[in-house]
């Protein structure tokens, strides 16, 4: 008998996230992320809930309020500055740059866009302001160990949804 996916069972799968307005493939995540249910947030409550009860084989989509998980859109964010003024290692789309604010809190930035006269950078979320699905599909469903459930994942990985997509674009 096929195991379901419930609180502490240690789960694995891939997931693409979706854009609903134009189709297109914004991530693929193509190495299993494992975590341990209901133990660790690796994804937002939003989506494990649509993994209960799920088994090996199952694909799932999940519509995604990007709004909840990363706040409104916030164009003060965005900055355009004249290309001489950027160093050349960062005039590369997707590329991020870390920069600290005068109370010494770090942000990162997204390179957007940038041409022969100006380098634009974007500090909101990639997904921001999008329409969203995730479309997972179940990949391991079995017993996690008290070592999984204590690390709330393989105890060699450190799994980060929100790492993952901060380097959508």
């Amino acid at each position: 008998m096929s195991e379901t996916i419930e609180d502490e069972k240690f789960v694995e799968l891939n997931y693409k996230v979706v854009d609903d307005k134009t189709g297109d493939i914004l991530i693929t995540v193509d190495y299993p992320i494992g975590y341990v249910h209901g133990v660790n947030d690796v994804m937002s409550e939003e989506v494990t809930k649509h993994l209960y009860g799920k088994k090996v084989g199952d694909i799932i989509e999940v519509p995604i309020d990007t709004t909840l998980l990363y706040g409104e859109r916030d164009e003060s964010l965005v900055f355009t500055d004249h290309i001489e003024n950027v160093p050349e290692e960062y005039r590369e789309i997707g590329m991020t740059i870390t920069m600290e604010n005068d109370k010494g809190e770090m942000k990162s930035f997204i390179v957007t866009r940038f041409d022969d006269k100006t380098l634009t950078i974007d500090g909101n979320n990639p997904l921001c302001g999008r329409a969203v699905t995730f479309k997972l599909e179940v990949l391991t469903v079995r017993d996690a160990t008290e070592e999984e459930i204590e690390h709330g994942g393989p105890p060699d990985a450190n799994p980060d949804i929100n790492e993952i997509l901060s380097k959508a674009q």
